[in-house]
C-alpha cells in the first residue's frame, strides 16, 4: 500500500482522533502539517495499522 497524500487528508478528515493525533505530532515535533500526515500514515495505517482498512477503502472508492 502506497502513502497518497489526498487519501490521508481525506482519512483524517472524517476521523476526530486521527484530527487530534495530527496537531499533537505538529506540535510535539514542530513538524509542517506534510510531514505530520505522512507520520502519521506509518504510525497509523501502513503495515496492517488500526486505520488500514479506512485507508483501503479510500483507495477502492477511486
Amino acid at each position: 500500500m502506497r502513502y497518497i497524500k489526498s487519501q490521508m487528508k481525506q482519512l483524517v478528515r472524517e476521523d476526530v482522533r486521527l484530527q487530534q493525533k495530527l496537531k499533537q505530532l505538529m506540535v510535539e515535533h514542530d513538524l509542517e502539517k506534510s510531514f505530520a500526515l505522512k507520520a502519521l500514515y506509518h504510525a497509523e495505517v501502513a503495515d496492517s495499522g488500526k486505520y488500514m482498512e479506512a485507508y483501503r477503502e479510500l483507495d477502492d472508492l477511486k
